[in-house]
């Protein structure tokens, strides 16, 4: 799946100030694509350590983007993932919710939904 059909929905958000992001996992089936794919995709420091507290680390960190009220980031592609490690997928899962609780908690601004639909 492709950004195309959420399109809209990402300009909405960046026209009411918020940033946004797309973190596509199509044709990532381990951990190790996985974090190298969060790396790239989310332009994460140099010490990110491709570790499941690194990440956890990164997220809450970056919060909203610079200058903006927060931050939407859209999750594609991720369900041959969730089928190939299911496991890590599964903490992975658990790394974004507790990411977004700690954002929602300090009013940084961060939300992370999973795209729903067909897989390429």
């Amino acid at each position: 799946m492709t950004s195309e059909p959420l399109a809209p929905v990402l300009e909405a958000v960046r026209a009411a100030g918020l940033g946004t992001g797309t973190l596509d996992l199509g044709g990532v089936r381990d951990k190790a694509a996985f974090m190298d794919r969060c790396a790239r995709a989310l332009d994460l420091p140099d010490w990110f350590g491709r570790n499941w507290d690194a990440l956890a680390d990164c997220l809450t960190d970056q919060g909203g983007a610079p200058g903006s009220p927060g931050r939407l980031l859209v999750v594609t592609g991720w369900q041959e993932y969730a089928e190939a490690a299911p496991r890590d997928w599964s903490v992975a899962r658990q790394v974004f919710t507790d990411a977004v609780e700690y954002a929602r908690e300090r009013g940084t601004g961060l939300e992370i939904v999973l795209a729903l639909g067909t897989r390429s």
